[in-house]
């Protein structure tokens, strides 16, 4: 392959790998959805020197330091390999130099779509559970998928497959290496008929928008309906004296009539997309965890003013990560030509 066709080379879904259990678990997510997509399954995973040894060990040092780290990062890509045995299409396996976020990161630009594991005992996303964690799906330059352990599709009676259901992932949500059983129970089945509704959180931002026209992409793919969620928060702690079942129709009802707005603007541009919208009580967090367990999946933006897009750049992050129980897709802010005319329905969120 020449300089300039690698250069160009399209990775197609790609999804960090590092021996976790949920790494495996995100690698069959990954593997389904590239197999409905028709496109390449591109499987990394990435070491990198310690800081310690890099400065004070001498060449040699480090050098087999090198070897001895590689030599595990293939033992992870030999258990990826076993466990997608059975992937009918096309798999590239990819051994990286580097820290597993920027390793990421650098393969988005020419990804369809990031997966990693919510949960993991190091490697990719391991590495990314202190306060970086926010980093991965806010800067990742293609649409980001966070698999969580916890996700059981099994849970849903709509399902299945010709030959069951999906297999259900451990209840526990604990960092764990991947067990052989899962290894060999391998990443099958892929193909799924699911009923269950495409969710998307919108907080009135351009970026909750561009995130709802994904969710609108994905959802009318799947052939279900999508589901426009926005949160109502709680009075906040200066107005605790007011009694609780005070309710604010005035303002519930006004955002029902912008998200219905929001429908018929989704509608503008997927005329045969069945659209449903919902005014939650709770916060955008609290909100949005609750959807994920009846959504096969539940997008969002990265960046807004509020709601869910804006609790990305916050501490709050964490909680929506690390407490979703069905698959996350956080969409990186773009420019589409389609929210032009938003404004012609109004009134807007």
């Amino acid at each position: 392959m020449s300089q300039a066709s690698a250069e160009n080379k399209r990775y197609g879904v790609v999804v960090g790998v590092d021996g976790s259990e949920q790494s495996l678990r995100a690698a069959h997510w990954a593997a389904a959805e590239a197999h409905r997509r028709g496109l390449d399954l591109t499987v990394v995973t990435a070491y990198s020197l310690p800081a310690f040894a890099a400065s004070s060990m001498d060449g040699g040092y480090a050098m087999m330091d090198d070897s001895t780290l590689r030599s595990g990062a293939e033992k992870v890509l030999d258990q990826a390999r076993q466990f997608l045995r059975d992937y009918p299409g096309p798999v590239n396996y990819t051994i990286e130099s580097g820290d597993p976020a920027g390793v990421l990161l650098e393969y988005s630009q020419r990804a369809e779509i990031l997966v990693v594991g919510s949960r993991g005992r190091g490697g990719f996303f391991g590495r990314l559970l202190g306060s970086v964690s926010v980093n991965l799906p806010a800067h990742a330059h293609c649409p980001t998928v966070l698999v969580p352990l916890k996700f059981s599709s099994q849970e849903s009676n709509a399902v299945t497959t010709a030959t069951g259901a999906i297999p259900v992932v451990s209840a526990h949500d604990e960092p764990g290496a991947a067990t052989q059983d899962l290894i060999d129970q391998g990443a099958h089945p892929l193909g799924t008929s699911d009923t269950r509704p495409v969710v998307a959180g919108v907080d009135g931002s351009d970026y909750g928008r561009v995130a709802a026209l994904v969710a609108a992409q994905e959802a009318q793919d799947r052939g279900t309906t999508l589901r426009l969620v926005c949160a109502l928060p709680p009075l906040g702690a200066t107005l605790v004296w007011i009694p609780t079942h005070i309710e604010d129709s005035g303002a519930v009802n006004e955002l029902k009539e912008k998200l219905e707005a929001g429908r018929r603007w989704i509608n503008s541009h997927y005329p045969d997309l069945a659209v449903e919208y919902e005014v939650i009580d709770g916060t955008a967090v609290d909100v949005l965890v609750r959807e994920t367990r009846t959504a096969q999946l539940t997008v969002l933006g990265t960046r807004g003013r509020g709601g869910f897009a804006g609790m990305l750049l916050g501490s709050t992050s964490q909680g929506v990560i690390q407490h979703a129980e069905g698959p996350l897709m956080v969409v990186p802010e773009s420019d589409d030509e389609r929210l032009e005319n938003r404004a012609e329905f109004q009134p807007v969120l």
